[in-house]
């Protein structure tokens, strides 16, 4: 699937509304947005951009509005890289939702940049979305990071018995908190 052709009926502005409100209030509320859709949300810090905060289902496990909550709540909450997001910095945090695509399996000569990558060796598994190659565009240092955040050594993604699988994202971001949206270029 495509970009465009995955979510051209999404309505990302209120995807970002649903998620600000459940980050204030630690709330999921039921909502009308019942396609089932594997989604992320990334909290960035405002204005230096800093990431404070990823978490999202890679598959499609719930409906996208429910979906889009949960994970906002845990990217505030739960992201074990930070500490719980405070009162006081939920109003200089700009949200971005990432609404995902089946992963499909893909062979490592295969992969290529602007798509999600997701890495699985036994127990480990490591994700990328597409929009880590803006940080690290070379093949090799994004996958070895990538290694690196499933719990592996670096250099894992040569091994024979690693499994790669690709996707893509529709994603969309606050220009600044509560402010306007912008589509991400990928």
């Amino acid at each position: 699937m495509r970009n465009e052709d995955t979510n051209n009926k999404i309505d990302f502005k209120e995807l970002i509304k649903l998620a600000r409100k459940a980050i204030e209030t630690k709330k999921v509320i039921n909502t009308n947005i019942n396609k089932k859709r594997g989604v992320f949300i990334t909290l960035h810090t405002f204005p230096d951009k800093k990431l404070r905060g990823c978490i999202g289902f890679i598959k499609p496990i719930y409906p996208l509005g429910e979906g889009v909550q949960r994970a906002a709540i845990a990217a505030a909450y739960s992201d074990p890289r930070f500490k719980p997001l405070n009162k006081n910095e939920i109003d200089k945090i700009t949200i971005e939702v990432s609404v995902l695509s089946l992963p499909e399996r893909v062979y490592l000569e295969k992969i290529k940049e602007r798509e999600g990558v997701i890495l699985k060796h036994g127990y480990n598994e490591g994700l990328f979305l597409p929009q880590v190659w803006n940080e690290l565009p070379k093949k090799e240092d994004f996958l070895n990071a990538l290694c690196m955040k499933a719990g592996l050594l670096s250099d894992c993604w040569k091994d024979k018995n690693i499994v790669f699988y690709k996707f893509n994202v529709t994603a969309f971001e606050e220009i600044k908190p509560n402010g306007d949206i912008q589509k991400i270029r990928i």
